[in-house]
């Protein structure tokens, strides 16, 4: 994958997960839901390419399922964004 594309799938969780959790701060997000506040934090600032299944986490942590989330993470990205140079 390109370094460029990456970033910017990167970008786009971060922005999720910072529109989901709203006033929550990432430590009691993290205490309510055995999310080590590190995790989220390198998730925020773009720093970590997260597991499924810390994805699977969020979205249970949000009260969504995996393909909800990941459907608000879709809202995130830029339009007609594909993974692959056409």
């Amino acid at each position: 994958m390109q370094e460029k594309k990456k970033k910017i799938i990167l970008k786009a969780i971060a922005q999720t997960v910072k529109k989901l959790r709203g006033n929550k701060s990432q430590f009691m997000l993290g205490a309510e839901f055995d999310i080590p506040s590190s995790v989220i934090s390198n998730l925020e600032r773009e720093i970590k390419d997260p597991q499924l299944t810390t994805l699977m986490k969020f979205s249970s942590a949000f009260g969504l399922t995996i393909s909800q989330f990941m459907k608000e993470f879709e809202k995130e990205l830029p339009l007609n964004f594909s993974i692959y140079d056409e």
